[in-house]
């Protein structure tokens, strides 16, 4: 049992006593923790604070109306919306994994990563002043979640809490 065990630690943690890797793995849950709840604060002041548009926010349920929008304004101005959105929830797709093994998968992230931006989104068009409600940002949001979790997170995890 313990060589099956064995296969699936990560390279690093072979040979480490296993209440080592064990202790690792719980700071390693921890930090992310921590890193987690410095996010949600700062992803509070970026989305859910008023903003003073002089009555310019208007909301969007129709997919891809938005981007169409974005696409059609000058390339700096694209990039720093698409990109911004894109990036927005982008940590959730390597602190979810590393805080719990069962977010793993760009399935299960996208879904999360999208019921909280449709969370964020609800709350935007419902109760901050100054801001809309726009589906293409839940899109976007969800999107990058995935992204960050296929680019990085997939391997911290696996560093970070094993291949289980």
């Amino acid at each position: 049992m313990d060589t099956e065990v064995e296969l699936h630690e990560a390279p690093a943690t072979r040979g480490l006593p296993r209440w080592l890797v064990t202790a690792l793995r719980c700071l390693a849950v921890v930090a992310a923790l921590g890193v987690l709840a410095v996010f949600s604060y700062v992803a509070f002041q970026l989305t859910l604070t008023p903003i003073h548009d002089n009555g310019q926010a208007g909301g969007n349920t129709d997919p891809g109306r938005s981007l169409r929008f974005y696409l059609d304004q000058p390339a700096r101005d694209a990039l720093i919306q698409l990109g911004g959105n894109l990036m927005l929830l982008a940590p959730l797709g390597i602190l979810l994994p590393i805080v719990s093994t069962r977010l793993r998968g760009p399935l299960r992230l996208f879904v999360v990563g999208g019921l909280i931006s449709l969370a964020i989104e609800t709350t935007q068009g419902l109760l901050v002043q100054g801001r809309a409600f726009d589906i293409d940002d839940v899109i976007l949001n969800a999107a990058g979640v995935v992204l960050a979790y296929l680019v990085i997170g997939r391997k911290v995890s696996h560093v970070a809490r094993g291949r289980s």
